[in-house]
């Protein structure tokens, strides 16, 4: 009875490890196929796909450069690849358009291509020669003269017009001493467009040693304002109160001087 115990017991010992043999083949089997696979998905992610076209192209733009212009100014074809594409340079030359105040460029790995536009938005006008006419040029929140303007458009009727610029042109900017009123010009007019709209023009006075003061016509009154370069809400505000004050007083002043920061003026004697 012993003997044949030991007899059976070696037999199951002996199955056992060739079953467990038989396990840990097809295991190394799994793992050497899984390895195969991952190395091959590896070399297609890292190594071929990055040099394949471009699957996706979004191109955010707007309406004055269509998508076909945008994508010629990148220099982004049909062979343009995630390996092959720059994004800084991409993004400098879409940037130096004089319609494009701003670019962004991102490549998503592996292929896929996002470009963003921002155009240039007008924060004021000067007339500008053209032609022998004078037509509206916008001028953005930066002191770039971007574009000529429709002188029947809304947006035209609803800019602040800037006078006392010599010779404005188109792609030129403005002196680096200007660029502050332009930008309280485009803050104001997110802000209080109705303080803007009462204004009909902004005459602009260089001083005799340096810098540059400011002479405003009111839509709705004779009286000028001269001010230092450095147009504000209260400015404003604080110009059309006074201007209220004379609005049915028979002796006005030509002009109200808030150079000093309080508005003073002086009423010609009559003779």
């Amino acid at each position: 009875m012993s003997t044949n115990y030991y007899y059976n017991t070696s037999e199951e010992i002996n199955i056992r490890k060739r079953t467990a043999g038989k396990i840990e083949k097809g295991v190394k089997r799994l793992l050497i196929i899984a390895a195969v696979i991952l190395a091959a998905q590896l070399i297609w992610l890292f190594g071929i796909s990055p040099f394949i076209p471009f699957s996706t192209v979004e191109v955010h733009g707007f309406s004055p450069l269509s998508r076909t212009e945008i994508l010629s100014l990148a220099g982004i074809d049909e062979n343009a690849s995630f390996f092959s594409t720059n994004v800084r340079k991409i993004q400098n030359v879409l940037s130096s358009h004089i319609l494009v105040e701003s670019a962004l460029v991102m490549k998503r790995f592996p292929d896929r291509l996002l470009i963003f536009l921002n155009p240039r938005t007008a924060s004021a006008l000067v007339l500008a020669n053209d032609n022998f006419k004078q037509s509206p040029l916008y001028v953005d929140r930066h002191g770039v003269f971007y574009k000529i303007g429709d002188p029947s458009s809304a947006e035209t009727l609803n800019l602040p017009v800037l006078s006392g610029i010599e010779n404005p042109q188109l792609g030129m900017r403005f002196p680096s001493a200007l660029v502050p009123l332009v930008e309280s010009l485009s803050q104001i007019a997110i802000t209080s467009p109705e303080l803007l709209s009462a204004i009909s023009e902004i005459h602009i006075e260089p001083k005799t040693w340096d810098g540059y003061e400011l002479l405003l016509y009111p839509v709705h009154s004779s009286i000028r304002v001269r001010m230092e370069n450095n147009l504000t809400e209260d400015t404003l505000r604080y110009m059309l109160l006074m201007l209220n004050v004379f609005e049915n007083d028979i002796q006005k002043p030509q002009e109200i001087d808030f150079r000093s920061g309080m508005g003073t003026y002086r009423i010609k004697e009559q003779s």
